[in-house]
Formats: C-alpha cells, structure tokens, sequence
C-alpha cells in the first residue's frame, strides 16, 4: 500500500469545527462556518497532500487545568500536531500555507475590545506558522461576514465563499 493509499483520497472530504484532516488528491479538503475560527490549508505541491485544521481558540493555556483538553481546537496545539503528521508522511515536505476566517462576527457597542478573537485566532495561526518555518502564501481574512473554504488537493487552489458576495480564489 502506498502512502498516498493510506490518507483519504474520496472527493470531498468534510472538516469540522475543532478538527483537522489530511488527505491526498484528488481528494479536496472543505470546512464550513469560518467566522472567527480560521481554516488552515497546510500542503505540500509536489506530493499533493495536505492537511485542513479548523480552530475555534488561539491559545490552550486558560484551558490547561481542565483534565482533556481538545487538541483540534486550539492553534497552538491543533496546527503544530497537523505539521508533526504531515511530516511524518512526508520527511521532505515543501510545506506552504494558507489561512481563512479570522471575521468579527458580533459587534457590541457596549463592549469595549482591544482584540476580538478573530482578531487573535489570526495572530495566534500567523505566529505558529512563522515558529514552524511555513510561508503563508495566501489569505483572506478578518471583515464581519462568515467564510466556506475549498482546497483542492491537486493543484492548491483554494477557493473561499461567503455569503453575498463573490467568490474568491486563493
């Protein structure tokens, strides 16, 4: 079996919120429902395989007392455990990546915030990323409005919707 046998290679391939795959072409990899939360498409071109991690939360640390923590939800753990995977399948990996969502979602007036989370979820992966030594080759994120985000696997094109506006190609 090759190793390209091993990931999922089915046509679409769904990630949640507070999850993250890695699959190889044809396959794409897809999340919905990027408000705050950032989608990170991490590939390598020349073997097409890439990993697609939905965060919710930049950092683990106020949740460090808890028992289980939920790795997939935060950046600082989720995106350094993606790369650990993806490099075990591939020691000579060209990593590149690209990130999606990061939007402020709810607006107070009456709540003065020097950062919203989307704000720092978009920090927090952009910091991570650099720590690791992978270049961020595209991005659209921050704005107000909920992102969809498409990655096809076989030639990194990464594909973002929101709604009621144009479709966006990264």
């Amino acid at each position: 079996m090759t190793m390209t046998q091993m990931l999922t290679t089915s046509e679409e391939v769904h990630v949640g919120i507070s999850e993250y795959k890695i699959a190889a072409a044809p396959a794409k990899l897809m999340t919905v429902g990027l408000g705050s939360c950032i989608g990170t498409i991490i590939y390598d071109r020349q073997n097409q395989i890439g990993g697609l991690s939905h965060i919710m939360l930049p950092d683990s640390q106020p949740f460090a007392h808890r028992q289980t923590v939920k790795i997939e939800k935060f950046a600082d753990l989720a995106l350094p455990a993606m790369v650990a995977e993806l490099k075990r399948l591939l020691p000579d990996a060209k990593l590149k990546a690209k990130i999606v969502g990061g939007a402020n979602m709810f607006a107070f007036k009456h709540i003065q915030e020097t950062e919203t989370i989307g704000e720092r979820n978009i920090a927090a992966v952009e910091e991570i990323l650099a720590q690791l030594g992978i270049p961020i080759v595209g991005k659209h994120v921050g704005g107000s409005a909920g992102r969809t985000m498409i990655v096809d696997l076989q030639d990194f094109q990464t594909v973002v919707r929101q709604a009621n506006k144009e479709i966006v190609y990264l």
